[in-house]
């Protein structure tokens, strides 16, 4: 039988104007780009099918951006960012497929710009804001607090009712991924419960940290593990049985 040949990998890369832009929305005045590998800052790619690292280099009189490619004298370019921006026309492929593909600073310091993706990132993000808003604005206010408690720390013991229900809208129209996956974490709400009963001077957390009692005895309830947030500890525990029974002797003399 004769054997079947395999199908020519397609070429995806399409030949058009690119532009590119650094990262975070800076815009320098002039944003050079090294060009060339050095023991500074070495430009490398490795190469998977011929199994080593292969020298990139920006020369305006070569076909490819590849050191190993270049035949004769090699002209050193230089790949400077104006305002933030640099656009490469089409006919300067082999710069387009050095800052596109190989070299080793691309997405860290700039990116292609890409309508199409940057749209429907845009979207992802706008979903998630809703989604966090709506979130925001049928929690009460204890769990706003608990929330809200992961970022400003003791601050909210001293915001109203109308302050944590505004700054948590705030903060899920900034962080909206953070604020549903705090909103969803069951030992963000009970950390939250346990500090308020610290506060209460409900249950006692020792000096060192390291355990909590509780009632008038000063029974102990738990020993905190080496290295963990007592409070973590405490939100662990208080899902165990009998955490469960003394979360519900607290809450009842915390209402």
């Amino acid at each position: 039988m004769a054997k079947k040949e395999k199908a020519p990998v397609q070429d995806v890369w399409e030949a058009k104007d690119r532009l590119y832009t650094l990262k975070n929305n800076k815009r320098p005045l002039v944003f050079t780009v090294p060009s060339r590998h050095s023991a500074k800052k070495p430009l490398l790619w490795f190469d998977e099918e011929k199994g080593y690292q292969r020298e990139l280099k920006y020369a305006t009189n070569q076909p490819s951006p590849f050191v190993d490619e270049h035949k004769g004298t090699a002209t050193l370019g230089r790949i400077v960012f104006r305002d933030g921006a640099l656009t490469v026309p089409k006919q300067n492929q082999v710069l387009q497929k050095l800052l596109s593909l190989y070299h080793p600073m691309k997405e860290l310091v700039w990116e292609e710009y890409k309508p199409q993706q940057q749209a429907a990132s845009q979207l992802d993000w706008i979903e998630a804001e809703i989604t966090a808003l709506n979130l925001a604005k049928s929690l009460e206010v204890e769990e706003l607090e608990a929330i809200l408690r992961v970022e400003f720390g003791t601050k909210v013991n001293d915001l109203s009712s109308s302050e944590l229900k505004r700054d948590g809208l705030i903060f899920a129209k900034r962080n909206p991924i953070l604020f549903v996956e705090l909103a969803n974490d069951d030992n963000v709400k009970l950390r939250n419960f346990g500090i308020k009963a610290v506060e209460a001077k409900i249950i006692k957390l020792s000096q060192n940290q390291r355990s909590f009692t509780y009632g008038d005895g000063d029974r102990k309830l738990m020993a905190v593990p080496f290295d963990e947030n007592p409070y973590s500890a405490l939100a662990a525990w208080f899902k165990t049985d009998e955490g469960v029974e003394v979360y519900k002797a607290i809450e009842k003399r915390l209402k």
